[in-house]
């Protein structure tokens, strides 16, 4: 009887021990925590609010030209679009009719969304405030969606990606562009240094980048087909590096980690200039440029929801060529005189 007792008090203190751990952890942030989204939106906030917001957007209104050429590399008519994350209209100001019948162009900020610029008066169009990790679009609804430096401040990428495939149509696309890996590479050794020196430890002054070999692999996992994914890279050069962190303040992408310091001490942020330009200042010397380089290292995505229309690979085997023969292809080209497909 006294064994019975004693195991059934046993059992009771795993329970309470469970539920203590089950209530601190429901107090925790998530492990897929790494951004403070609050943090981020009063970021973008101030940024759009500023009286001179719009000299910062030369970074997003180049890589918003170069995504919308991607889209009109499709040849079709898109009747609903979604532009998630527009910013001041990066990517909707190049869009016209022949592409696109309605647009719907949200931002988690409603002060960005009354300075974004709207396409041509041709296109119909609607703004709303969305919050890209709670996409709000009934699920087979929408033919195309864009999304232009903006999810590479989401936390749960797996499930964004995951919301967005639901939300296309069958044989509907998403066109994407996110910073990655290398992006700011120098700013981000110039300050672990600093802060080693200085500070005796490195914190997280630079938000983490995703690299393409994910973005890949999370793509294929959402369900997308007919993956694309290619890398551009963007070199602008600074007076110093107290410019460039200025402007990334004014473009609304400075620091938005979770456990990011506070503040940046004065002899930390002044060691770290003077690494900055040493490591990589004054590189052209040949070309008379000054200043020092910061890397932006751009990732281009297209994917599209799976569709029976959509072509599909020719069965195993059914290869009239052998890969080891490819050096001598131009000779059995013309010794078969045509190749039947």
């Amino acid at each position: 009887m006294n064994i019975l007792k004693k195991s059934a008090i046993n059992k009771n203190i795993k329970l309470s021990i469970r539920k203590l751990n089950s209530l601190k952890n429901a107090n925790e942030p998530s492990s897929m925590t790494v951004f403070d989204r609050k943090a981020k939106i009063i970021q973008k906030q101030r940024a759009a609010i500023a009286e001179d917001s719009s000299v910062y957007d030369y970074i997003k209104d180049e890589i918003g030209y170069r995504l919308s050429d991607r889209l009109f590399d499709i040849k079709r008519q898109f009747n609903l679009v979604v532009d998630l994350g527009c910013g001041y209209g990066h990517v909707s100001k190049h869009i016209s009719i022949d592409n696109v019948k309605e647009l719907i162009m949200c931002d988690v900020s409603q002060e960005i969304l009354d300075k974004s610029q709207n396409p041509e008066p041709d296109v119909k169009v609607s703004k709303i405030v969305v919050d890209e990790e709670k996409l709000p679009f009934d699920n087979d609804s929408i033919d195309l969606l864009i999304s232009c430096l903006n999810l590479h401040w989401v936390n749960n990428l797996p499930s964004t990606f995951l919301q967005i495939k639901n939300c296309l149509k069958n044989d509907g696309v998403f066109l994407g562009a996110m910073f990655a890996g290398d992006t700011l590479y120098e700013l981000r050794s110039s300050l672990q240094l600093a802060g080693i020196e200085r500070d005796g430890g490195v914190t997280p002054r630079i938000s983490p980048f995703v690299r393409l070999r994910d973005v890949g692999a999370l793509m294929q996992s959402a369900g997308f087909s007919m993956l694309t994914l290619d890398t551009d890279e963007l070199i602008i050069r600074y007076p110093s590096m107290f410019e460039l962190m200025w402007d990334l303040k004014g473009m609304g992408e400075n620091n938005a980690a979770l456990k990011r310091p506070l503040r940046l001490n004065k002899d930390t942020m002044f060691s770290a200039a003077t690494l900055y330009n040493k490591l990589y200042g004054n590189q052209d010397k040949d070309n008379n440029t000054q200043g020092i380089p910061a890397t932006f290292q751009i990732l281009y995505m297209i994917g599209w929801k799976p569709d029976p229309s959509q072509p599909k690979p020719l069965p195993r085997g059914s290869g009239q060529i052998s890969i080891k023969d490819i050096g001598k292809l131009d000779k059995i080209v013309k010794n078969m005189g045509k190749i039947e497909y």
